[in-house]
């Protein structure tokens, strides 16, 4: 079986991602980001899960080596900054784009793991890194909280579902871009629900209680 992806998906995926990172920067009022910062941001949300996918497979980084998706990721960046005013009010537009992101790069990667000759466990966690691995980045540049390390809405086991989907779908010989799409479309939907819904895992350890002030 072929596991090659058509560039223009890997493209859609980086502009998705330019687009929402941008987005994220600038509700990060209390960082004061200017507009360099906010370019800066959305291609590191678009190109940083593909960076880290390259490097996990021994692999020249597609986004270094390729201008296109520079291009791509930038310029999605920079509608980004214009459409804010608009969808400013509509958080949920963030959650939703940031969800479908997770999903396309986290099938992207896994896909490309296994085009290399990649096992399956292997190429599970390179889907995992490649969903979540702009955000980590973006959360590490903002000095935030790195999203898949902390009580949060399962960030990372949405992407592994996905992912983990997608390799059994590839296993009884469902076509790629059916089991990317459906993989995308899971990971997605759980996302979402868990943000809806506030599902989380139980924070480790005993919690501090909360100070008083008087």
């Amino acid at each position: 079986m072929t596991f090659q992806l058509a560039l223009w998906i890997e493209l859609l995926a980086a502009g998705l991602g330019g687009l929402q990172g941008a987005l994220f920067a600038t509700t990060q009022r209390d960082r004061r980001i200017d507009v360099l910062g906010v370019l800066v941001i959305g291609i590191v949300v678009s190109l940083g899960g593909a960076l880290l996918r390259d490097l996990l497979l021994n692999q020249p980084p597609v986004v270094i080596w390729v201008n296109v998706y520079l291009l791509v990721a930038a310029g999605a960046a920079g509608v980004g900054m214009l459409v804010h005013p608009i969808v400013a009010r509509a958080g949920w537009a963030i959650t939703v784009l940031d969800a479908v992101v997770m999903g396309l790069f986290g099938a992207i990667a896994a896909t490309k793991a296994l085009s290399l000759g990649v096992g399956s466990v292997g190429a599970l966690v390179v889907g995992v890194v490649g969903a979540i691995g702009g955000g980590m980045l973006r959360d590490v540049i903002l000095a935030r909280p790195v999203s898949v390390l902390h009580v949060g809405t399962l960030y990372a086991v949405a992407a592994g579902s996905g992912v983990a989907v997608l390799l059994v779908l590839l296993r009884f010989g469902v076509p790629v871009p059916t089991a990317g799409l459906l993989s995308t479309a899971l990971t997605a939907a759980l996302r979402i629900a868990a943000v809806r819904f506030d599902w989380r895992f139980p924070a480790a350890g005993p919690q501090r209680p909360p100070t008083v002030t008087r």
